[in-house]
């Protein structure tokens, strides 16, 4: 029996064949599932209306886009759960007034990713690919505490944890149930971690 591996794509491709859809991205030039849950678009939209609200409030010149592609190599382009942008610095982006395709960090202000059964891409392959990107701050919310033990503790409780470009290597810092966020792009944002996880529930 002959075995066949599958075709790895270009950016270019994904993007012609699955740019529309929302729940794929690209690693490596291997197509990956998201495979998000009701629950998990609970959290996103949470999170994207309390960052909204903020925005509003201090007159930002920030937006959060409905879809939007971070192109890191020629095979790799990820699907962040939420992403604010800079809207005065995408005049620098040069795919963006066709596509919503973001190639560099100049935009950037902070990214979100909620956990699903992918988690380890959360947890080390973004990590890495944000820093060496110079994602200012990366929040990776872990509402069900499904991550591995040595990201969130052996008792794997519910945890968003706080990534901080400090020097090109993100510093962490772990928020639980009754934990006030803080944020380097919101610092005057009030808002629970135990909040946030509540909003994955029905």
């Amino acid at each position: 029996m002959i075995q066949t591996t599958p075709q790895l794509l270009t950016v270019d491709d994904f993007i012609m064949q699955y740019g529309e859809r929302d729940r794929y991205e690209l690693i490596d030039g291997e197509l990956i599932d998201m495979e998000p849950t009701g629950l998990h678009e609970q959290v996103i939209a949470f999170l994207g209306r309390k960052l909204n609200v903020e925005i509003d409030r201090l007159n930002l010149p920030y937006i959060i886009p409905h879809r939007c592609l971070i192109r890191t190599s020629n095979d790799t382009a990820f699907r962040p759960d939420l992403i604010v942008l800079d809207q005065t610095q995408l005049i620098h982006e040069p795919f963006w007034q066709n596509q919503p395709v973001i190639t560099s960090n100049t935009a950037i202000k902070l990214i979100a990713e909620v956990v699903s059964t992918n988690w380890q891409n959360d947890y080390a392959r973004k990590v890495e690919d944000y820093a060496i990107l110079g994602i200012p701050e990366y929040w990776i919310v872990d509402y069900l505490g499904i991550g591995g033990r040595e990201y969130i503790g052996k008792a794997k409780p519910p945890t968003l944890t706080k990534c901080q470009l400090v020097d090109d290597i993100y510093k962490k810092r772990l928020f639980r149930l009754n934990d006030v966020l803080e944020s380097f792009t919101f610092p005057e944002l009030q808002l629970q971690a135990g909040a946030i996880f509540a909003a994955g529930q029905l």
